[in-house]
């Protein structure tokens, strides 16, 4: 079966609308199709302020479709190569100099010549490399597309990206129960947590405990949260950056405690727009997520975090 990527999986064309050059005529119209899209799976990413559905793409699966360009009113289209090509790229939304590809595969459609007619080409990348997985973040994306590229001397390349996603199933570690810490403020606060485990799924649930040992001041209240912590690299003089998001807080106390007081922890992950632990992703960015414990008297604030590991269950 044959589709186009968009809703319903009807075909959808892409026009491009670029002045040609200068300025007459209309410019060709480039479509691409990908076989087997109907039953292929299709997984979300919000992008800046929207949600995105891109097909997947896993394990030794192939990509292959057709490109199609259409001259529309235009006579000729006079060109110096048509390519099509399989990119994997790291941007960096803040500071595109520091942007780059990891991955880069080509095939050449057409070698320097006129097109006087409507013309269609097969391509194929059979079982692609896959080396990392697809990211959106606020400040770092790793995008997989395929871009066609028409070259011309005298004006300007007509491009055309589409972008798809890939996934990479994560072997499940082994999880280690019972962690424990002691955190506090000398002379006036100590606290002891103790969580299950230090590695969830997804969908899982934060389950632990707050014990209060010594409490010398007065607590108005007590928060937990999770934070998401993008760490990249930027272009200049190989800088790294550091950008956080608070995605879920969760309310643990309102009030001051007594020495030996306990309180639960239940926190559900799902809740929250998370995906896996990424670290040194080709040596560019990192991605973990903090629980971060946020306690407020009347003259002074405290926060307490540790890493948490999160996982994507197997397929």
């Amino acid at each position: 079966t044959q589709s186009t990527w968009g809703i319903k999986n009807r075909p959808e064309k892409y026009s491009l609308t670029m002045a040609s050059l200068f300025g007459f005529g209309s410019q060709p119209i480039v479509e691409i199709v990908v076989d087997d899209q109907a039953g292929r799976k299709n997984t979300k990413f919000k992008d800046k302020d929207k949600m995105i559905k891109l097909p997947l793409y896993v394990g030794e699966d192939d990509i292959k479709g057709q490109v199609s360009i259409q001259l529309g009113k235009n006579k000729k289209l006079e060109h110096t190569g048509i390519r099509v090509e399989l990119i994997g790229h790291i941007e960096m939304v803040y500071d595109k100099a520091g942007s780059s590809d990891f991955t880069s595969m080509g095939r050449e459609l057409e070698p320097t010549g006129v097109l006087f007619q409507d013309k269609t080409y097969n391509f194929s990348f059979p079982k692609f490399e896959k080396q990392y997985e697809s990211y959106y973040g606020s400040s770092v994306k790793l995008r997989y597309f395929l871009r066609v590229t028409i070259n011309r001397n005298y004006a300007t390349k007509i491009i055309k990206e589409v972008d798809f996603a890939v996934l990479v199933p994560a072997t499940e570690p082994e999880i280690k129960k019972d962690i424990q810490m002691e955190v506090g403020i000398e002379d006036c606060l100590h606290i002891e947590f103790e969580y299950s485990k230090a590695q969830y799924h997804l969908k899982d649930v934060v389950i632990g405990k707050v014990k209060f040992m010594l409490v010398r001041i007065k607590i108005k209240y007590m928060e937990l949260c999770i934070v998401k912590q993008e760490k990249y690299l930027t272009g200049q003089a190989n800088q790294t950056q550091t950008e956080n998001e608070t995605l879920q807080k969760f309310e643990v106390m309102d009030g001051c405690p007594n020495k030996g007081d306990v309180i639960p922890i239940r926190l559900y992950l799902a809740g929250s727009d998370l995906t896996p632990t990424y670290t040194d992703v080709s040596n560019k960015f990192s991605v973990k997520y903090l629980s971060l414990i946020h306690i407020s008297e009347p003259t002074r604030q405290a926060e307490i975090s540790y890493a948490v590991f999160c996982l994507k269950k197997k397929n």
